[in-house]
């Protein structure tokens, strides 16, 4: 088992490849190099590159949970996002690099950005979770796609700011979240509809009568 200072280095290795290269362009092999290990060691750590990914997004969402305190009810939920959100691109800021290839390569490469999008299903519930927000049933589901989507309009314009106070990022996020509270309302009403007609649906559908028990033959 690979320690906590061993996947460290692995981590800081990729993604230091990947602020210098695109992710297709980076081995296995180069990752083990630049971390000073064997690919023995590596594989050991990690099943590859999505999967060291997904452990600097939890350390990111780790990083961003333990700094913010718990929802309290002065604070309004979109507030409470705006706040996550410019967390978050703050702990990313020094892997801006990174993050620039990284989203270059998803958009060439469809199926990686499938991949990235299961690994930001998961960061997006633990963020909406630190709004206060519930991720349960299909109105969670819908909002926790709704957080990636709105996310992946976001980045772009926050690797484009140069502004220190980060000042287009700030007006994008708020626009994103304007968007987003207009989807989620139309978003619940569906999803309300689409539950009391399953219900309806359940009350009027026939019930099968039960077989009546089958006499045993005469001796």
């Amino acid at each position: 088992m690979a320690t906590e200072k061993t996947k460290a280095k692995i981590v800081d290795a990729f993604l230091g490849l990947l602020s210098e290269k695109p992710y297709a362009g980076i081995g296995l092999g180069d990752i083990a190099a630049r971390a000073g290990l064997t690919l023995g060691e590596l594989r050991s750590a990690y099943d590859g590159k999505l999967a060291i990914l997904a452990d600097f997004i939890r350390q990111v969402d780790s990083a961003v949970l333990d700094s913010t305190e718990a929802p309290s009810a002065e604070e309004s939920r979109r507030d409470r996002l705006f706040d996550l959100i410019m967390k978050r691109l703050d702990h990313m800021a020094p892997r801006r690099a990174a993050v620039r290839h990284l989203a270059e390569s998803a958009r060439r490469d469809p199926g990686m950005a499938l991949c990235l999008n299961r690994i930001a299903l998961d960061s997006a519930r633990f963020m909406l979770a630190g709004a206060g927000i519930s991720t349960d049933g299909l109105r969670g589901a819908a909002r926790t796609q709704g957080f990636v989507l709105m996310a992946a309009r976001i980045v772009p314009v926050w690797l484009q700011d140069e502004d220190p106070d980060l000042s287009k990022t700030m007006a994008a996020v708020d626009r994103a979240l304007e968007h987003a509270e207009t989807w989620s309302h139309r978003t619940d009403r569906a999803a309300g509809i689409l539950c009391r007609v399953g219900r309806k649906l359940d009350r009027h559908r026939p019930r099968r009568a039960a077989k009546p028990e089958t006499e045993a033959p005469a001796a």
